[in-house]
């Protein structure tokens, strides 16, 4: 059975991971700056096989990793990124600077906001992979796909932004 645990909080009590509106999720305690890296999304490289096979096991194993590149995704199994969640008006982006995975502040943050992003711009034209949303924003598009099915202005907004890393285009 899947086990949480989470071990890699940044110093300085910046981030918590506390009951959010679906589940839990990283909650800013301190404000944060638009612009800011928030934190590093750590985790295991596997190969798109490994994620797949995640589904038999259970299926939040697959749901929480990250697409890293072309080929293969970043499991933030036991560490914070498990609990970084979606919005369809989110306040922060995945950026890749080399090998690592960040996540940005695209608004100011305020003490007890919860830290989320858009899912669909980590997911390629071939992922398949979808999610009934249920994130409460008003632009809500009630289903998170990949990145070809964003509306062309938030698609535009987020590659202005730099939060859409460019094996996913």
């Amino acid at each position: 059975m899947y086990k949480a645990r989470i071990d890699d909080l940044p110093p300085g009590g910046k981030l918590a991971v506390r009951a959010v509106r679906n589940g839990r999720g990283i909650v800013a305690l301190k404000a944060i700056r638009k612009g800011a890296t928030i934190c590093e999304i750590s985790g295991k490289v596997v190969s798109a096989e490994v994620v797949w096979g995640y589904w038999d096991i259970d299926e939040r194993l697959g749901e929480n990793c990250f697409r890293y590149d072309a080929d293969n995704y970043l499991d933030p199994n036991g560490k914070l990124g498990q609990y970084a969640n979606h919005s369809c008006n989110p306040n922060s982006g995945i950026v890749k600077k080399g090998r690592r995975l960040l996540l940005k502040a695209i608004t100011a943050i305020a003490p007890g906001d919860e830290v989320t992003h858009d899912y669909s711009t980590l997911l390629g034209a071939d992922d398949v992979w979808k999610l009934r949303c249920n994130c409460g924003a008003a632009n809500c598009r009630r289903t998170v796909r990949n990145i070809a099915s964003l509306p062309a202005s938030t698609l535009r907004k987020y590659r202005r932004l730099g939060i859409v890393p460019a094996f996913i285009i």
